[in-house]
């Protein structure tokens, strides 16, 4: 996690000067085959050859900086409707939409959780799942999405 916090803060800079919000780092370690995965979005959302554009713009960042020792791929997308919901601020902004959500400890004994997400507290997000409500920590969510509604 350290790792990724230290390349959002990289990068941040260059995708927001394209006009971009960087939504979440993702590294995924996995030896010569590791990826590093860019989620990127902007109002109306982005296309491929703005992915494209940003790709080539965080390269050379990377290239110059170096912050990943071994040889990884770059891969830069968007976040999707099931989006990745990793920061508080990512909570706070779909609060009352459904989410999914796989705590790392049970919390009162359930681990996944699938429902409205009715507050977002200081600390923790409240899920309604099956007419109970669980407040889930922040520091416990191992996983949490925008669950699609259609």
């Amino acid at each position: 996690m350290v790792l990724e916090k230290k390349i959002e803060e990289l990068l941040t800079p260059t995708i927001e000067s394209m006009g971009f919000e960087l939504w979440a780092v993702e590294f995924i370690s996995a030896g010569r085959h590791s990826t590093l995965r860019l989620f990127v979005d902007k109002e109306g959302g982005i296309t491929v050859d703005d992915c494209a554009d940003i790709s080539r713009q965080v390269s050379a960042v990377l290239d110059v900086e170096d912050p990943i020792e071994n040889a990884y791929t770059l891969e830069v997308s968007s976040p999707g409707l099931d989006r990745p919901l990793m920061k508080p601020e990512h909570f706070k902004r779909y609060e009352g939409k459904s989410v999914r959500v796989r705590s790392a400890a049970p919390v009162l004994g359930r681990k996944k959780f699938k429902g409205p997400m009715l507050h977002v507290l200081d600390d923790a997000i409240v899920v309604e799942v099956d007419g109970e409500e669980y407040e889930i920590p922040f520091n416990l969510i191992d996983k949490a999405n925008l669950e699609i509604e259609f």
